[in-house]
């Protein structure tokens, strides 16, 4: 199901990102966009999916503390993470 189908909307202000030494590296993983278009998928890779979907706009702002953040427009919105490494086979699900 893709959410922009269902009347709701991806926030594009934030990223999944790359998982290694650190715990934000690159590449940044888009949470929205065409399939196909993001970056290549590699074996050894490790990164977070989080996925952020909201009743109304994508629009965001981050509030004074700089880690709340709010729609503009009061509605709802859901965030979700796991961490996935890409084998050789099938990719791997970190997060339970």
């Amino acid at each position: 199901m893709k959410a922009e189908g269902e009347g709701l909307s991806v926030i594009r202000d934030f990223v999944g990102h790359g998982v290694g030494r650190n715990m934000h590296e690159e590449p940044q993983i888009p949470n929205y966009g065409k399939p196909g278009r993001g970056p290549r998928l590699v074996s050894g890779m490790v990164f977070a999916i989080e996925p952020m979907i909201n009743q109304g706009s994508y629009d965001v702002e981050v509030l004074l503390d700089n880690w709340t953040v709010v729609t503009l427009d009061g509605k709802l919105s859901a965030h979700y993470e796991n961490t996935v490494v890409i084998t050789d086979g099938e990719p791997e699900l970190l997060t339970l």
